[in-house]
């Protein structure tokens, strides 16, 4: 599994499409909503900043460069080649999936540091990590599905779009209108519940145990998303 992420991790540098929508892409979208932190904090909050550029993050960071990933090892056949090999099945998926996994999280822990320096440290840092471990693993999992559907590195510019647009539009929501009304809608959406509980780990004023709750939508999510990936992804190109 090591010997396959780090040759990953290599491509993933050479590779321009996927460090740009890996690394570039959600850097540039954080950067800008810290820099005008006072603007977006008006509109929804410091939390809201917060849940925007986690899911950011999730999305294009790890989830598009994952399905990108996969469709372009299963393209040349590498995936193939690597089932021939020792290696089982979740450790190929899992050495070709690390990388990204950990250079989201390392993105996602810088960023919101430097939020914290510019505006503030959050109201409960343990909570934030627990919703930004939950989205990743919810990301993860709508990855290996959408990998299923994906043919090519170029049909995943296609095929990432409803879930990764989706998922920033759930939380811009959820940021800026909270779940006072259709809370029950907002939080069955992807990314909604993971929002809410971003903005009470930001923001404080909501108690542990209402807060904790909203890991259930989300977790629901990644058990949903690796049943369809069971069933979706394809280890072969269709012929």
């Amino acid at each position: 599994m090591l010997a396959i992420a780090r040759s990953e991790l290599i491509q993933i540098f050479r590779n321009r499409l996927v460090l740009v929508t890996s690394l570039i892409m959600p850097v540039a979208v954080s950067a800008f909503f810290i820099y005008r932190h006072e603007v977006f904090a008006a509109l929804g909050s410091l939390g809201y900043i917060a849940a925007v550029i986690m899911v950011t993050v999730g999305a294009f960071g790890l989830y598009t460069s994952t399905v990108t990933t996969l469709a372009s090892r299963r393209q040349n056949l590498f995936l193939k080649r690597l089932r021939s090999t020792a290696a089982g099945d979740a450790g190929i998926l899992a050495g070709l999936i690390l990388p990204a996994t950990i250079l989201a999280a390392v993105q996602v822990t810088a960023i919101l540091a430097a939020l914290a320096a510019v505006s503030g440290r959050p109201a409960d840092i343990a909570l934030l990590a627990a919703a930004v471990v939950a989205t990743l693993a919810m990301m993860i999992g709508l990855a290996l599905a959408t990998a299923g559907l994906t043919n090519s590195p170029e049909h995943a510019q296609v095929t990432t779009l409803p879930v990764s647009l989706g998922v920033i539009a759930v939380a811009s929501w959820v940021g800026i209108s909270g779940t006072e009304e259709l809370t029950l809608l907002k939080r069955l959406l992807p990314g909604g519940s993971a929002t809410e509980l971003v903005l009470n780990a930001w923001n404080g004023g909501v108690a542990l145990g209402d807060s904790l709750i909203l890991l259930a939508p989300t977790a629901a999510w990644v058990v949903v998303a690796g049943a369809l990936a069971g069933r979706l992804f394809r280890w072969e190109p269709r012929r």
